[in-house]
């Protein structure tokens, strides 16, 4: 954790028996949603493994392994793909010289919107678009700006709402609606199923928001993931419509 990339916000000390705690009570909520758990193979000496989102995207049945565009990262690629295989996974892959961090990719219903960031190239969009067009989904690029993923900046709600909290960091033209939401914490949702989203603890007021929406929210501190650039979205990968 204490080695952990940081790419756009102040360097602070992390506390990792602290982030241990918080991800198992992360995990903890995942299971709790009712999605079935695959962990995949710890591995001590790379920093920012626990981020496996940025590792595999998934489309439908398709497992798409990608390159990511940090070179230090991409040995976390192994673990991850042993996992989705194991599911029994039809498994593609981003080549070089393309990268695709997954993070950069947010999908709302058959089209996936693809952050055009300091980790993902256009050679990595072109190749996530051949794959896409297989399944049925269509790739839109957001030029990112100033932010480390499309889903650090943007995310959406059950009901397909985007929600940012600084619409300055990104491409705004792509997207029908948007709703601005009051910390930089709530623009990060998982959909759980259903009306239910999983969030970061450290944006209460969009919480609340969104409660009052009649969403089912459910809170988890990830304050350790924070201080290196992670948010709720980073933890996990779910895959179909009942397992993560």
């Amino acid at each position: 954790m204490g080695e952990g990339i940081t790419t756009h916000i102040d360097r602070v000390p992390a506390d990792a028996g602290l982030a241990a705690r918080q991800h198992d009570a992360y995990v903890a909520a995942v299971a709790d949603a009712g999605w079935a758990v695959r962990e995949v193979a710890a591995a001590d000496d790379l920093p920012d493994c626990a981020f496996v989102e940025d590792t595999v995207v998934m489309l439908g049945d398709l497992a798409v392994v990608t390159r990511p565009g940090a070179g230090e990262r991409r040995a976390e690629v192994a673990a991850t793909e042993e996992v989705v295989r194991s599911l029994g996974l039809d498994v593609a892959r981003i080549g070089e010289p393309g990268t695709l961090d997954g993070g950069d990719v947010l999908q709302v219903g058959a089209t996936v919107y693809v952050g055009r960031s300091g980790r993902t190239n256009a050679d990595g969009i072109r190749q996530l678009r051949r794959h896409a067009a297989r399944t049925g989904r269509t790739v839109v690029p957001v030029k990112l700006h100033g932010v480390l993923h499309l889903k650090s900046a943007v995310t959406a709600l059950p009901d397909g709402t985007f929600v940012a909290s600084d619409p300055s960091l990104f491409d705004t033209a792509p997207f029908p609606t948007m709703r601005v939401v009051p910390e930089e914490a709530g623009s990060h949702v998982v959909l759980m199923g259903g009306g239910a989203i999983l969030m970061a603890a450290s944006a209460p007021r969009t919480a609340a928001m969104f409660d009052d929406l009649g969403f089912d929210v459910t809170a988890v501190d990830i304050g350790e993931f924070e201080k290196r650039e992670g948010c709720v979205t980073c933890l996990s990968v779910l895959v179909g419509d009942g397992g993560a």
